[in-house]
């Protein structure tokens, strides 16, 4: 069993109002598996997506560490975070963000070009990218040509677009239709399943929690693993 992320001791608190503070992390620690698909579940405002956002470097927790392959990204400042989470890490959110004036090739390209590639080779990686998540006859219409499924697709490509061997989701079906969802899952084991990539993700969805190898439930600001 190879680990590629673990988190010691996170904490992360609000302040409610001037005088409460909400302890939604207390102290959590889990390991998570290379190569498998590990969900984050619990009630609304559990503090799922909370956790979300420090595993992958998108917020600092009050107390703890986060290892990436041994590495503390903590220990990271702002721009060497940010570079370190564009080069190893990829996100697909339940809205998928993309930039409405770019095209789907170009939206996957963004990543790349921010890594340094050039125009001309993140464009060519992009429909790669974009025929292997099923969408190559469309690599060069604009998100608002596109249905919500196959926008949801084009997130994923970003996602993959530095090939990075961990990719956070949060909700990614959570606004489509059925059909779309079971789409996206499908096309999430096969990525896991084929090109070796792990999956923290956070979801309400009981047709994923049937089909994921590992669950990981929030409840209380605490973390328990339910299914091994």
């Amino acid at each position: 069993m190879e680990i590629i992320l673990s988190a010691e001791n996170i904490s992360k608190s609000y302040q409610s109002n001037k005088k409460n503070t909400l302890n939604v992390l207390k102290s959590i620690s889990l390991e998570i598996e290379s190569n498998k698909i590990s969900l984050i579940v619990g009630a609304s405002g559990a503090g799922k997506s909370t956790l979300l956002h420090l595993l992958g470097g998108l917020d600092r927790p009050d107390n703890g560490k986060v290892f990436y392959e041994q590495k503390n990204i903590f220990e990271f400042n702002n721009d060497k975070l940010a570079k370190f989470r564009n080069e190893n890490m990829g996100f697909v959110f339940q809205f998928h963000h993309l930039l409405p004036e770019f095209t789907a090739a170009e939206n996957v390209a963004i990543p790349q070009m921010i890594k340094g590639s050039s125009l001309k080779h993140a464009l060519e990686n992009s429909r790669r990218l974009l025929t292997m998540v099923g969408l190559s006859d469309r690599a060069d219409h604009k998100p608002a040509e596109l249905s919500g499924g196959e926008q949801q697709r084009v997130a994923v490509a970003r996602a993959l677009a530095n090939d990075p061997k961990i990719i956070f989701a949060d909700e990614p079906t959570g606004n489509l239709d059925s059909a779309s969802s079971e789409s996206i899952h499908k096309l999430l084991f096969e990525l896991r399943d084929n090109f070796k990539k792990t999956f923290i993700i956070v979801t309400h969805n009981p047709e994923l929690m049937k089909l994921a190898d590992v669950i990981f439930e929030i409840k209380d600001g605490i973390i328990k693993r339910t299914k091994i």
